[in-house]
């Protein structure tokens, strides 16, 4: 299969909806087939979400670049991922963000994760499992956050870890239907901005979703 002529075919059907063209040029520059099992590699380039193993999915592409357009990187920012998952979403705000922290809490993922990310010459991602409280702490304050899982509401642990005029993108609402917010922190009252609805996997953690 042409991976690059299919990632191209992607990126130009992305570009509908995504006017930064840095993070096309991100999506452009990732090879997601390296992000999904080998029996969906032919997969890798559809817009869909792809199964990865321990019941998560590597998100859809129009969503990734979404939330990702949404963060308004510069490529000065220190940014946190909370769930790692393929890696795939690290990968392309690595392309964008001067320094990516991630956390992953099924082991397995995060060590096929740090694997690729390593074999495509990434170095500065830094990938730590998850703790009970959501996010990194030891890292914060973070210019941009970035949740791939869902939580019932907006936890206040991550906002802690937010630097004040930084972005953070989170699926908030119910396990099976969410909408994408966008909070940009200020001193005094936050903006909350709602991007639409989507569906992901849920957060879990303190402050998120209990373990099923």
């Amino acid at each position: 299969m042409d991976f690059e002529a299919a990632r191209a075919r992607l990126v130009e059907h992305l570009s509908s909806e995504i006017k930064d063209k840095r993070v096309l040029a991100a999506m452009a520059g990732v090879p997601r087939e390296h992000f999904v099992p080998p029996d969906e590699q032919h997969l890798a380039y559809e817009d869909i979400p792809l199964p990865i193993g321990q019941d998560q999915t590597i998100s859809q592409p129009l969503i990734i670049a979404l939330m990702t357009e949404a963060l308004e990187l510069t490529g000065s920012e220190k940014v946190l991922e909370v769930g790692t998952g393929s890696g795939y979403q690290a990968a392309i705000l690595a392309e964008l963000a001067r320094f990516v922290v991630t956390t992953e809490r099924f082991p397995p993922l995060a060590e096929t994760a740090r694997k690729v990310l390593e074999s495509l010459g990434y170095t500065n991602i830094a990938i730590h499992p998850a703790e009970e409280t959501l996010g990194y702490q030891r890292e914060a304050p973070y210019d941009a956050i970035m949740v791939t899982a869902a939580a019932p509401r907006v936890p206040a642990d991550l906002l802690a870890q937010l630097a004040i005029g930084g972005r953070m993108i989170i699926p908030v609402g119910p396990r099976h239907v969410q909408e994408l917010y966008k909070i940009t922190k200020k001193r005094q009252k936050n903006i909350v901005q709602n991007l639409g609805g989507c569906r992901f996997v849920p957060l879990v953690g303190r402050g998120a979703w209990d373990e099923e």
